[in-house]
């Protein structure tokens, strides 16, 4: 499923939920569309655990695992919902601009990975106070210090593993730093050489000197009672594919 686009899985899922019965809101006007959006799209190419999307509902469901268990019942192997919350109205529809950081594992295709002893390097690579590369726009290119948005970075049997930045403040994509990397050994990095896994989406509950990183998931809370609220009550649930 990787090489499906976002706008694909927007539209995969608004089949899903009309399949599922579930009672979504739309918006008003004359080109109502369903209320949902993700958190943090995913780029072509990679492969994830953790995407996070907004739903907001006309009737509250009695359980997560009901809702969970009819979009998965609805939908096609290779995406499956994992987990469903509902979250406090202060952050409801802000997913995306709550995003901060993102794990990332990054590993070698077949033949793919550098000669000789490359990942002895990487604690040395991270420890450094800058690092300058250059970053292309759509209008120009510019030199830009990364080392900013690298949280965390080590490896382990061949498995590059980062924390970085992400959201709409800062941004950092995994293969510029693993490039930045293999330059600074003097290896020139081959083109589509790395296979990426997303494994966490995180919100920032800190500041930019002090974060506090938690996985979006945790800012709700399952929903286990049986018993729905009230007929007047629009919840608004964040679904975790």
């Amino acid at each position: 499923m990787k090489f499906i686009g976002h706008l694909d899985v927007m539209r995969y899922f608004q089949k899903a939920i009309r399949r599922a019965g579930i009672d979504i809101a739309f918006t008003e006007g004359l080109s109502p569309h369903m209320i949902m959006s993700f958190a943090a799209p995913l780029g072509v190419g990679l492969t994830s655990d953790a995407e996070y999307m907004d739903i907001e509902l006309n009737t509250p469901p009695s359980s997560g695992k009901a809702v969970i268990d009819a979009l998965n019942a609805a939908g096609t192997e290779g995406i499956t919902v994992t987990g469903f919350w509902q979250i406090p109205e202060d952050k409801a529809n802000k997913a995306m601009s709550l995003v901060a950081a993102a794990d990332y594992e990054l590993r070698f295709r077949g033949g793919c990975a550098p000669a000789g002893d490359w990942q002895s390097q990487i604690s040395h690579f991270f420890a450094q106070k800058e690092i300058v590369v250059l970053k292309k726009t759509k209008k120009a290119e510019k030199e830009a210090d990364i080392r900013p948005m690298i949280y965390e970075m080590s490896v382990n049997a061949g498995t590059v593993f980062m924390k970085l930045a992400a959201g709409s403040a800062a941004n950092l994509k995994p293969e510029l730093v693993m490039d930045a990397y293999l330059h600074s050994i003097g290896v020139e990095p081959e083109p589509f050489a790395y296979e990426i896994h997303r494994c966490e989406v995180y919100a920032n509950l800190g500041n930019e000197k002090k974060r506090r990183l938690v996985p979006l998931g945790a800012l709700g809370r399952e929903i286990v009672d049986e018993s729905p609220a009230g007929p007047d009550d629009n919840v608004q649930e964040t679904a975790y594919i």
